[in-house]
């Protein structure tokens, strides 16, 4: 039987069926993955602002940013084609290479004694600092007295800082009378500062009072504790010409958040280095 000329054509569709929670790529993954990474990273380093001394960040600093030069010569050729090398200063003049026509052998010999200096200068103050800290263990009386007392090294020199702790202050009342274990630091200090022959600054700090006070003694108060520090170790033993500086700086240098805190009642005692 022959088929209509006029019949519809049959059309047959084919759908894809897509199974949701299929695949649908990675790329969720490594943010993810760099998410963790980055979280682990921060946490790491608050760890280790809490846990290390602040020397021990310098190092990891200096560790992460180095200042070597990963290759002694900067060219890749030789002869006239090998470019400058980072140490071409330390290397006498010849056939147009070593130093510069501004720089000699003996400009390089002068670097090295003053980095020789630098770093004796440092070592003996880190002595110093030892020295003091260590007393420490020899006895109670010595251990309550060091309580008073913190050390750092600046650019400007050995800072060991002295200051009133609750319930044990430096100096009688708001005066600049010292009390016996202001004395006593005194006598320990121009002992272990003797280990030297560096110049010495006193600096003094008191706490900030009401600002409804019609004459605020902060300037006078700072200025006669500090002197007083002063007569105190010229008396226990330091020579009098090595004290370059007694100044008073009231409260204008707080060392803590909170400027009427007692802790900011304090002395500053710098051996300064020789280079400054």
């Amino acid at each position: 039987m022959a088929g209509q000329g006029n019949a519809a054509p049959v059309i047959i569709k084919r759908k894809k069926i897509i199974v949701a929670g299929g695949h649908h790529g990675g790329a969720w993954k490594v943010a993810y993955a760099d998410f963790v990474t980055a979280m682990m990273a921060f946490f790491l380093l608050m760890w280790l602002l809490n846990a290390t001394t602040e020397k021990q960040r310098k190092g990891l600093s200096d560790y992460f940013n180095p200042t070597i030069p990963v290759n002694r010569i900067s060219g890749g050729g030789d002869g006239v084609f090998g470019g400058d090398s980072v140490f071409s200063e330390e290397t006498l003049v010849k056939t147009g290479t070593g130093a510069s026509n501004n720089k000699s052998d003996a400009s390089a010999t002068t670097s090295d004694d003053s980095s020789s200096g630098d770093e004796k200068a440092q070592a003996e103050l880190e002595a110093v600092e030892t020295a003091l800290m260590a007393r420490g263990g020899e006895s109670n009386t010595m251990e309550q007295m060091l309580r008073h007392v913190v050390t750092r090294v600046t650019d400007e020199g050995l800072v060991i800082e002295i200051f009133d702790v609750e319930g044990a202050p430096l100096f009688e009342g708001e005066s600049g009378v010292a009390l016996p274990v202001a004395k006593a630091i005194a006598d320990l200090l121009a002992e272990v500062l003797n280990l030297t022959t560096n110049e010495i600054a006193v600096n003094g700090h008191v706490r900030s009072y009401p600002v409804t006070l019609i004459d605020s003694p902060i300037w006078d108060l700072s200025a006669a504790r500090s002197e007083a520090m002063r007569v105190m170790l010229v008396g226990a033993g330091i020579e009098e010409g090595r004290v370059q500086r007694v100044s008073g700086f009231a409260d204008r240098k707080a060392a803590t958040p909170d400027p009427a805190s007692i802790r900011n009642n304090r002395l500053e005692i710098i051996l300064l280095r020789r280079d400054r």
